[in-house]
């Protein structure tokens, strides 16, 4: 969790205007969001924190984007950790470097920690004709 003291303009005259605390969530939460708006990322999270974090946007209309994302936040720095499953086409060391681009503007302009590391783990790509098979039934190539 971090904790950042607010100064007014002019610190020297006036001190500290009182303390922000930031909770490790919401640093994952902003980062979550951050990765799933970059195109060619197809979703975030593996297992059940990505099956959750589908139902749960499902149901509420919400994105649990903080669920899928690992985050250590320190006083003024911030590390996070994610797993996705890229688009079947797409450059995945171009992607993650957008990825890294907007998690930073995203958390740094948001929270004012810096952004000292993101760790990228692509576990999976996704072939859209998966979706269609899987749907009526057939899964395989033999029937």
């Amino acid at each position: 969790m971090a904790d950042i003291e607010t100064r007014s303009g002019n610190a020297a005259k006036s001190g500290v205007r009182g303390r922000t605390t930031i909770a490790d969530g919401v640093v994952a939460t902003i980062a979550g969001i951050a990765i799933r708006e970059t195109d060619g990322v197809h979703s975030v999270g593996k297992g059940a924190s990505k099956a959750l974090g589908a139902v749960t946007s499902r149901v509420s209309g919400s994105s649990d984007a903080g669920r899928a994302v690992k985050v250590e936040v320190g006083e003024k720095q911030t590390a996070i950790d994610v797993d996705v499953e890229v688009e079947y086409g797409v450059a995945i060391h171009e992607l993650a470097d957008r990825i890294r681009g907007q998690v930073v503007e995203a958390v740094e302009s948001m929270t004012g920690l810096e952004v000292v590391e993101i760790n990228i783990n692509v576990f999976d790509v996704h072939i859209p004709d998966d979706d269609d098979e899987d749907e009526d039934g057939s899964g395989g190539r033999v029937r």
